[in-house]
C-alpha cells in the first residue's frame, strides 16, 4: 500500500478516482479514505483479515489450479493494519452490491458503506457477469458521461 499511495502522491486528488472489485474495493476504500479521492467498489471486501484467516498456507491460483502459492499469517496482519474505521465521506463512493453474490454477504457491504451512492442489485454474482450494464452509472458517478 505504501508503493500504491506513494504512486498517486502527485495525483490531483478532485480530479482522481479509484475503482476496485472484492480485495481491490478494499484497497481502494483505504486509497479513498487516504487521499480523499472518489471511489467506485463493486462488491468490495469488508473484513478480509477476517475472511482470509482460514486460508493461510498453501493456496492454488483461481484461474490456474496448477499454480500454488503460499498465504502467510504476516498478510492477515497488514490487511488488518489497513482496515478503515468508517468512511469520512461517503458521498465520494459508490458501491455497486449483489444481492446474488455467492463470496461476500452483501448485507456488510450495504452497512458498511451506509450514506455512499448504494446501487444494490436484487440478484447479480460476486463476478458482475453483467459489468457492462453499470459502466453509464460509473462514468456519471465520476463525472466522465
Amino acid at each position: 500500500m505504501a508503493l500504491v499511495l506513494d504512486g498517486v502522491a502527485r495525483w490531483p486528488r478532485k480530479s482522481m478516482a479509484v475503482i476496485g472489485s472484492s480485495l481491490g474495493g478494499f484497497y481502494a476504500t483505504h486509497v479513498a479514505e487516504a487521499t480523499g479521492c472518489r471511489a467506485v467498489l463493486l462488491n468490495p471486501a469488508v473484513d478480509p483479515a477476517r475472511d482470509l484467516t482460514n486460508h493461510i498456507g498453501e493456496q492454488t491460483s483461481w484461474h490456474d489450479p496448477a499454480e500454488r502459492f503460499f498465504f502467510q499469517p504476516e498478510f492477515v496482519d497488514e490487511l488488518r493494519a489497513l482496515q478503515c474505521p468508517g468512511l469520512r465521506q461517503p458521498g465520494h463512493y459508490l458501491a455497486i452490491i449483489a444481492k446474488g453474490d455467492e463470496v461476500l454477504d452483501w448485507r456488510e457491504m450495504q452497512a458498511r458503506y451506509a450514506g455512499a451512492d448504494l446501487r444494490l442489485l436484487e440478484s447479480g454474482d460476486h463476478a458482475l457477469s453483467d459489468f457492462e450494464t453499470h459502466v453509464p452509472p460509473i462514468m456519471a458517478f465520476l463525472g466522465l458521461d
